[in-house]
C-alpha cells in the first residue's frame, strides 16, 4: 500500500512538472513568433543568435536553436542534475524548438502591434513568465538559461544580471545587423525577461534558508546529501512544551530546488517540521557530489559536508 502510494505521488509530481514545462515551452515558441522574430528583436542567448542567423541564411529559427543547444545540454547534464535534468531539458528544448517552427507557418508578421516598444516589453514579460514555469518544472530551455542556473546556484547572482552579462555580446551583434535602435529595444526585452523570470522563479529574494525539525536526522540528512547534493548542518534541540529531544537540520538552496527538498523531506519523515526563509545572498560553501561525511558525537553540533569537486570555484 505504501509503495503504491509512493508511486502515485511520484507520478503526480512528475506530471505536474512536465505540465509546467510544456506550457512554458509553448509560451516561449509563441513569444518568438509573435513579438521577437517579426520585429527583428534578438535579446541575446540562443534564440537571439538564431534570429540573427535566420536573417542571413533563412534557416528555420527552431532548428537552428536545436543545433546550438546541443553543447549547452551536455554542460547542463554534467553540472545540473544528471539524467533527471537531461530528460526534462531535452523535453523542454524539443517542445520549444519544434513548436517555434510549426507555429511559424501560421504566425507570420506582427499580429498584435507594430509598436516596437510594446513588442519589446510584452516579449520580455511573456518570455520571463515562460522561462520561470520551465524552471519550476525542474527543466531548462538550455541556451543561456543553463549558464544562468549554474552561475546562480554557485554564486547567488540574480538571473537578471547573468542574462545581461552573458547575452550582451549577442545584442551587440544584433545592433550591427538590424540597427542600433532595435538593439536598444532588444536590451529592454532582455532586462524585462530577466526580471519576470526572477519573480516567477525566485520571488523578491535569491536564496532560501531551510530549517527542518526531525526525529530522523540521519535519513533526512543523507537523502538531502545524496539526492539534492546540498550541504546540511545539524544540531540537537528540545521542545519547550513537551521537552522531547529532536534534531534541527539547516541548509541553504536556490528557489528551483525548494520543491525537490520538500518532497525528499516528506518522503523520509512525514512528521518533520519544515520552515523556509528568504535570504538575499549566500557565499562560501560547496556544491557537488557527496564524497565525505563528517559527524560528531551525540549532543554536539554536527556538520555534514560535501567535498568540493575539482574545477569548481569557491568564494
Amino acid at each position: 500500500m505504501n509503495r503504491r502510494l509512493a508511486v502515485w505521488t511520484r507520478f503526480r509530481s512528475s506530471f505536474g512538472d512536465y505540465a509546467l514545462i510544456t506550457v512554458g515551452a509553448l509560451m516561449l515558441a509563441v513569444n518568438i513568433n509573435l513579438f521577437l522574430a517579426p520585429n527583428d528583436l534578438a535579446p541575446g542567448g540562443v534564440s537571439g543568435t538564431s534570429i540573427i542567423i535566420h536573417q542571413f541564411t533563412g534557416w528555420p529559427i527552431g532548428l537552428t536553436m536545436l543545433v546550438l543547444n546541443v553543447p549547452l545540454i551536455i554542460l547542463g547534464f554534467r553540472a545540473l542534475g544528471g539524467f533527471r535534468f537531461l530528460t526534462r531539458t531535452l523535453y523542454a528544448v524539443l517542445v520549444y524548438n519544434l513548436s517555434t517552427d510549426v507555429l511559424a507557418r501560421w504566425m507570420t508578421g506582427s499580429w498584435v502591434t507594430d509598436d516596437l516598444i510594446l513588442n519589446a516589453l510584452f516579449g520580455g514579460v511573456l518570455a520571463g513568465l515562460a522561462s520561470g514555469l520551465v524552471y519550476r518544472g525542474g527543466g531548462s530551455t538550455a541556451g543561456t538559461g543553463i549558464l544562468g542556473r549554474v552561475l546562480q546556484i554557485r554564486t547567488g547572482i540574480p538571473v537578471s544580471q547573468i542574462y545581461l552579462l552573458v547575452d550582451g555580446s549577442v545584442v551587440f551583434v544584433a545592433g550591427l545587423v538590424f540597427g542600433w535602435d532595435k538593439a536598444l529595444y532588444a536590451l529592454i526585452t532582455l532586462f524585462v525577461w530577466g526580471l519576470a523570470t526572477d519573480y516567477v522563479l525566485e520571488g523578491p529574494s535569491v536564496v532560501r534558508t531551510v530549517f527542518i525539525v526531525t526525529d530522523k536526522p540521519e535519513d533526512v540528512g543523507q537523502a538531502i546529501l545524496e539526492r539534492l547534493r546540498i550541504g546540511v548542518t545539524s544540531w540537537p534541540a528540545e521542545g519547550m512544551f513537551t521537552h522531547s529531544q529532536h534534531t534541527i537540520l539547516f541548509c541553504t538552496l536556490s528557489r528551483p530546488q525548494e520543491p525537490d527538498l520538500r518532497r525528499v523531506v516528506t518522503e523520509m519523515d512525514p512528521e518533520a517540521f519544515l520552515v523556509t526563509g528568504h535570504g538575499h545572498q549566500a557565499s562560501g560553501g560547496v556544491f557537488g557530489p557527496p564524497r565525505r561525511i563528517r559527524r560528531g558525537r551525540a549532543g554536539k553540533e554536527r556538520q555534514v559536508e560535501i567535498a568540493q569537486p575539482q574545477g569548481e570555484d569557491k568564494e
